[in-house]
């Protein structure tokens, strides 16, 4: 056999494994969704394929297979599995240029309002609305303000609703508090106990924590502003579409929707939508219909 016919062979026998392999994570995935209910099949690709062959290597398994097979078995495993599929990465005043936009130009029209609904999707574990409850303090709109607060995994939505953070990351938080237009001492929202801080329970009245699935779960009426930052970028195109049609019936008339900065509407067969701000931050705003 001369080197071509080698060099041939390798590659298709590589096409074929990688395919191998694409087909046995979709059969994972479709498990996940039959036994457990919860929808990761519109997950972009790269992403799934980078986390699940981290559990390949820290659980030891040889394929996606055995993967498939414990889990529907075995509860205690799919959690593993669920944790790692979930993505709970955030900080508080996280894109500083976000908090400014939305202080600066955002708050002045929510203030038009005489009370306010706000929907915080995909929250993990609470930093991005507790960043929120602050900013709305000091606008002196948090007393007439109901956030709901949601996310997929239930372990991180325990940890939101408590409200403590590691003591040593408040100095990060501290200077992205004041970069984002912050002008009061930061230390006056949280109290340093037992190595942690805990968030002051004045920022806690108006927050309802509570699962929602973005891929399966209906819509929340009546919002004024969602924010969904770093969340899509995990969706393919499809989900995305899914996702922003379900803000899109969420939003009242004139509602805002803030994304995360690598994140963008996709052209929609009907776009509600328009920018706002002419900014790299995204926020997007309902037009109102003619006449209303």
């Amino acid at each position: 056999m001369n080197d071509g016919v080698r060099m041939r062979s390798a590659d298709q026998e590589l096409l074929d494994s990688n395919e191998s392999n694409q087909i046995e994570i979709d059969l994972l995935l479709e498990a996940i969704f039959r036994k457990y209910g919860y929808d990761f099949r519109n997950y972009a690709k790269a992403t799934l394929n980078r986390r699940l062959s981290h559990l390949m290597e820290i659980t030891g398994m040889s394929s996606y297979s055995e993967m498939t097979h414990r889990l529907l078995f075995d509860q205690a495993f799919f959690e593993i599995v669920f944790e790692e599929l979930t993505i709970n990465v955030t900080e508080m005043f996280r894109d500083v240029e976000f908090y400014k936009i939305l202080r600066q130009e955002v708050i002045p029209e929510l203030r038009t309002w005489p009370s306010l609904k706000i929907w915080v999707a995909g929250c993990a574990t609470g930093e991005e609305v507790y960043s929120l409850a602050i900013l709305l303090k000091e606008e002196e709109l948090y007393h007439r303000s109901q956030i709901y607060a949601t996310d997929i995994n239930k372990t991180a939505l325990l940890k939101a609703s408590q409200g403590i953070y590691p003591i040593e990351k408040m100095k990060q938080y501290t200077q992205n508090y004041h970069r984002s237009g912050g002008g009061d001492s930061f230390s006056k929202y949280y109290t340093a106990q037992f190595g942690g801080a805990l968030i002051d329970s004045s920022l806690k009245s108006n927050i309802l924590f509570s699962a929602h699935n973005l891929v399966t779960d209906s819509a929340f009426n009546q919002m004024h502003l969602i924010c969904c930052r770093n969340v899509m970028i995990y969706f393919d195109s499809e989900l995305q579409k899914k996702v922003v049609r379900l803000f899109s019936n969420s939003l009242l008339p004139s509602g805002f929707l803030g994304l995360g900065k690598n994140e963008r509407l996709l052209d929609l067969e009907e776009s509600r939508f328009k920018t706002r701000f002419n900014s790299d931050v995204k926020f997007y705003q309902i037009q109102r219909e003619h006449g209303k």
